[in-house]
């Protein structure tokens, strides 16, 4: 239960840091009067957003130059995020809910490393993909594409996930199917507890470009449980 507080304080997190209001405080005002940021819609840029040119104190310090690296190197730039946001996760794991064990530099490693060489690129590709595939921001397109996430892509991550940490370890391919075979439903419904709403505001208002961005925000937290039961014996 407090893992999952955690979880969906990081997306309140999340969004208000990005600048989120509720709809209805726009519906009656013109267009002229709305930033430019949410006249242009999630196809070019996000409204969850910063516009630097209406928020007080400017947009969030380095966020020219992180968009300047998604423009000219988005691989790298979204392999990067992937492992700050799973080298984190995993370090908040570790002080926080296993503060009772010795640090475990090879664990934060390995996930830090996953992050970089899977989760950022193929997050990278797959989004790329589907929004090319679905396209738009109505509640039948937003719904489609959550459930191609939970329902297909999402078993086909938790899988890599447990593959590539049971090679790391050494373990036997069997020991491998074993543990797929008794955490993948446990992860998979973690999964479907927290990122069908976070996927809604994803899809809805983020860009593809920042998508990774957002769900690494989120899922620092959501990283926290897949420490915890890709670590369990």
């Amino acid at each position: 239960m407090k893992l999952f507080t955690i979880l969906f304080a990081s997306l309140g997190l999340a969004a208000s840091a990005f600048g989120v209001t509720p709809q209805s405080t726009h519906k009656n005002l013109p267009a002229a009067s709305l930033s430019p940021l949410r006249k242009n819609g999630p196809s070019g840029t996000s409204a969850l957003f910063r516009n630097p040119e209406v928020t007080r104190g400017g947009a969030v310090p380095g966020w020219a130059a992180y968009n300047e690296a998604l423009d000219k190197n988005p691989l790298t730039a979204k392999a990067c995020t992937s492992l700050v946001g799973w080298g984190i996760g995993d370090l908040l794991a570790q002080v926080f809910i296993n503060k009772s064990n010795p640090f475990d530099w090879k664990r934060l490693i390995t996930l830090s490393i996953f992050g970089f060489i899977y989760h950022g690129p193929s997050g990278h590709y797959f989004y790329n993909w589907l929004d090319s595939k679905i396209e738009g921001t109505e509640a039948k397109h937003v719904a489609a594409k959550v459930a191609i996430d939970q329902i297909f892509w999402c078993p086909i991550f938790m899988s890599v996930f447990f593959t590539y940490l049971g090679l790391v370890n050494g373990d036997s391919f069997s020991t491998i199917g074993n543990k797929i075979k008794s955490d993948l439903l446990t992860a998979c419904q973690g999964s479907w507890k927290v990122w069908p709403i976070v996927h809604a505001v994803n899809f809805k208002f983020i860009s593809t470009k920042h998508r990774l961005v957002f769900i690494n925000g989120v899922q620092i937290a959501f990283n926290m449980f897949l420490s915890i039961i890709g670590s369990k014996k």
